[in-house]
C-alpha cells in the first residue's frame, strides 16, 4: 500500500509539473505589449521583439520581398508591403495577426504593382505602387481598393497622410520630387482652395446642401462643388526618398540619398525654403521626434562616419552623429519620444537609442537585413 500511495503521489506530482510547464510555455508564447515589429528583408520574415529584454519571441512569414510595415491603431494587424522593385510583378500586401502570430491571406492589389510605402489613417491602408506611379488606398471593411491617385513621377516610394485625410505626401525617388496631394473642391470654372485646418462659421457635411439651399451654377445635383484631388510636385534633391511631415503639419523634410542633403519644404506655400548638407551617405530614412524638436536621419552609404545623425529643427544644425557599424535604414521613435529604434541593415541588428541622452543603450539581434519597423501596444 505504501508503495502504491507513493506511486500515486509521484504520478500526481508529474501531472502538476506538466501543467505548470505548459502554463509557463503558454505565458512565454504570448505576444508582448508593447512589441517591436522588425522586418527581416532577406529572410522574408517578421520578427516580434519584446522591447523589455530585446529578445525575439516569434517569427512569422512576411511574404516575398517585405520592405515596409505599418500596424493598425488597435495593434491587432500588421500590413507588410511586398515590393520587388519597380519592374516587379508583385502585387500583394501581406497581413499578419500580431496576437496569434500568424500570416493571414494577403491583399491582392490587382493591376497595382510594387507596393512600398505604407500608412494607416482613417481606418484605411494607404500604399504606394511604384510601377504605376501612384498612391492607392485599401478599405479593410469592404476588402477593396477604393482610391488610386497618380503622381506622374518615377518611383513613388514613401507615403504620409494628414490626420484630416485631406493631404497625402509621397516621395518620388528617381524624379527627385515630393508630391503634395490635396483634396480640393472643383467648380465649372476651376479649383477652389483646399479647406483650412480650422474653419470659422457653420459647417456642413459634404454631399448635403449648404445652409440656405444650393447655390446656382455650382455644377452638381446638390449644388456643392465636386471634391477632387490636386497634385503638386515639388523638386527636392537627387534620390529624395525618406521624408517626414513635421508634427505641426507646416514642413516636409526630405532626405536626398544621392546629394547628402535634406530639403525643407513649406507645406502651405509648396516651395523649398532651405537645403541642408548632412554627413550621412545614402540617406534613405528621416523621422521627426514627436515634439518636433529633432529629426533623425539614417543612411545605407558604405564607409560613412555616421550611419545616423540627429538634427535640431530650430537651429538646423547637427546635434550628434552615430556610427552604428553598418548601413542603416528603418527608424521608429516610440510615442512618448523616449527611445528610438534604428534598423542597422548592414549588420543584422536594431540599435536602441536613448533619445534624452542620445546614447545607444543596446541592440536587438535580428535576421538578415532588417529594415521596416513598427510599434504595437
Amino acid at each position: 500500500m505504501h508503495i502504491k500511495n507513493s506511486g500515486r503521489r509521484s504520478i500526481w506530482g508529474t501531472g502538476v509539473l506538466g501543467v505548470f510547464l505548459m502554463a509557463a510555455s503558454f505565458t512565454a508564447a504570448q505576444t508582448p505589449s508593447p512589441a517591436l515589429l522588425v522586418l527581416e528583408k532577406s529572410d522574408n520574415s517578421l520578427a516580434i521583439v519584446d522591447p523589455a529584454n530585446l529578445q525575439t519571441v516569434a517569427r512569422v512569414p512576411a511574404g516575398p520581398d517585405p520592405h515596409e510595415i505599418v500596424a493598425s491603431p488597435d495593434g491587432k494587424l500588421a500590413y507588410i508591403s511586398n515590393y520587388g522593385g519597380s519592374d516587379s510583378t508583385l502585387n500583394t500586401i501581406s497581413v499578419i495577426d500580431v496576437a496569434a502570430r500568424k500570416a493571414l491571406p494577403p491583399i491582392n492589389l490587382g493591376a497595382l504593382r510594387s507596393a512600398h510605402g505604407l500608412a494607416f489613417a482613417g481606418g484605411k491602408l494607404y500604399f504606394t505602387a511604384e510601377t504605376n506611379k501612384a498612391v492607392g488606398r485599401y478599405d479593410p471593411v469592404t476588402k477593396s481598393v477604393d482610391l488610386v491617385l497618380g503622381t506622374g513621377q518615377d518611383r513613388t516610394h514613401m507615403v504620409a497622410v494628414s490626420e484630416n485625410l485631406e493631404r497625402i505626401v509621397t516621395s518620388n525617388v528617381s524624379s527627385g520630387t515630393i508630391s503634395i496631394i490635396e483634396q480640393v473642391s472643383q467648380t465649372a470654372s476651376g479649383f477652389l482652395a483646399p479647406p483650412a485646418p480650422e474653419r470659422a462659421g457653420p459647417t456642413f457635411v459634404a454631399g448635403s446642401p449648404p445652409p440656405g439651399g444650393p447655390s446656382p451654377g455650382m455644377g452638381s445635383p446638390t449644388g456643392l462643388p465636386r471634391k477632387t484631388w490636386r497634385v503638386t510636385n515639388v523638386a527636392a534633391g537627387r534620390g529624395a526618398e525618406g521624408f517626414d511631415v513635421s508634427p505641426d503639419g507646416k514642413e516636409i523634410w526630405a532626405a536626398n540619398a544621392q546629394d547628402a542633403t535634406v530639403t525643407i519644404i513649406d507645406v502651405a506655400g509648396k516651395r523649398v525654403t532651405q537645403t541642408l548638407p548632412i554627413t550621412v551617405k545614402g540617406a534613405n530614412r528621416l523621422k521627426f521626434t514627436p515634439d518636433g524638436k529633432r529629426v533623425l536621419i539614417s543612411g545605407l552609404g558604405a564607409g560613412a562616419d555616421s550611419n545616423l545623425v540627429v538634427l535640431d529643427t530650430g537651429t538646423r544644425k547637427e546635434v550628434k552623429g552615430f556610427n552604428l557599424g553598418g548601413g542603416s535604414a528603418g527608424i521608429l521613435i516610440v510615442p512618448d519620444g523616449s527611445r528610438g529604434y534604428i534598423a542597422v541593415s548592414g549588420k543584422d541588428k536594431v540599435a536602441v537609442v536613448d533619445m534624452k541622452n542620445l546614447e545607444v543603450t543596446g541592440y536587438v539581434t535580428t535576421g538578415r537585413q532588417p529594415d521596416g519597423l513598427a510599434w504595437v501596444q
